[in-house]
């Protein structure tokens, strides 16, 4: 048996000899790369400099899309390497830190749209106690939670993965994952599959329910409502209700060909939709939120083009 801190490297053996084509999908990654920086550090500082967005929601969204950039560095950097190479391999340290980094991208970003559902439930279903209840310190306490507990929880993951006893080194994928590792143990793993099962289902479950719960009781509030309150709320719910269908969608996939055998799935779309959540979510939320949100896209204008266009209020009262 050899042990992981023996094991050099792992051979990553879903990618296939693609011939020429490597340096056209070698550049249609990186465009979709750059995309993905500049549409997210746009809306960044676009919130960051314009006082009037310093609200609770705009900074939810600011940790979101700071996220984005965080997955994104933790996977496309490695993609664009591994595209453009003859030999698949990945040395050890490096594939956990992907590890890390893409576990703790996903973690993050289900209890960011959990925190974001919260945000909206109180500022429609309560708009007088919004601004006593959201105040500066529990907005900061939630983004610090929201970072903190993810991270906290993946470092536990990895600890318990790296001193595994292994008795190969072929991962069946594009990108290093912590389950793929795990069933190259030699050694009992009942730890770490009780501890990786709990995660998930945590991770998972209870902030599905506070996004279910908070949603059903903003829709109460709508049917009562007026129609100017419904159109509001409709503005700054659709793209987060969008966001939050668009990652599970990903994430299903995910976690299925994590835990199930899917070998009767094409290779190529195995790939691609093992690969959604971390490449589409960090484009669609910036261009979801920058196109329907009026804020936003109106501070965007007035930083690109020079505008003197007034903000649009958002939604809190």
């Amino acid at each position: 048996m050899t042990n992981s801190s023996q094991v050099l490297y792992f051979t990553l053996t879903a990618y296939f000899d693609v011939g020429s084509l490597k340096y056209l999908y070698f550049m249609m990654v990186l465009c979709f790369y750059v995309v993905i920086i500049g549409s997210n550090v746009l809306l960044i500082s676009v919130i960051c400099v314009n006082r009037s967005l310093h609200e609770p929601m705009f900074l939810f969204l600011c940790s979101l899309f700071v996220n984005e950039l965080f997955g994104s560095l933790g996977l496309f950097p490695f993609l664009l390497v591994q595209i453009l190479s003859d030999v698949h391999i990945v040395s050890a340290p490096l594939c956990f830190l992907q590890i890390f980094c893409v576990y703790s991208y996903a973690a993050v970003e289900v209890l960011n749209l959990a925190v974001m559902s919260y945000d909206r439930y109180v500022a429609i279903c309560f708009p007088l106690q919004y601004s006593s209840t959201m105040t500066d310190r529990k907005v900061a306490l939630l983004i610090a939670l929201t970072w903190a507990l993810p991270v906290l929880a993946t470092v536990v993951l990895v600890s318990l993965s790296a001193p595994l006893q292994l008795c190969g080194n072929a991962i069946d994928k594009v990108f290093c994952g912590n389950f793929s590792i795990v069933k190259l143990s030699c050694s009992n793993t009942s730890v770490n599959n009780v501890y990786g099962l709990v995660l998930t289902v945590v991770s998972i479950v209870p902030p599905l329910v506070l996004i279910l719960y908070t949603y059903g009781k903003i829709l109460e509030v709508c049917f009562c409502a007026t129609r100017q309150t419904r159109q509001k709320a409709v503005s700054t719910c659709t793209p987060h209700l969008a966001s939050i269908l668009n990652f599970f969608f990903g994430c299903c996939f995910q976690i299925l060909q994590s835990r199930f055998d899917l070998s009767r799935v094409p290779p190529v779309l195995a790939i691609v939709l093992s690969l959604y959540f971390l490449t589409c979510q960090p484009l669609f939320n910036p261009a979801l939120y920058g196109l329907k949100m009026a804020a936003i896209r109106d501070s965007c204008k007035r930083l690109l083009c020079g505008g003197n266009s007034a903000p649009a209020a958002a939604f809190h009262a």
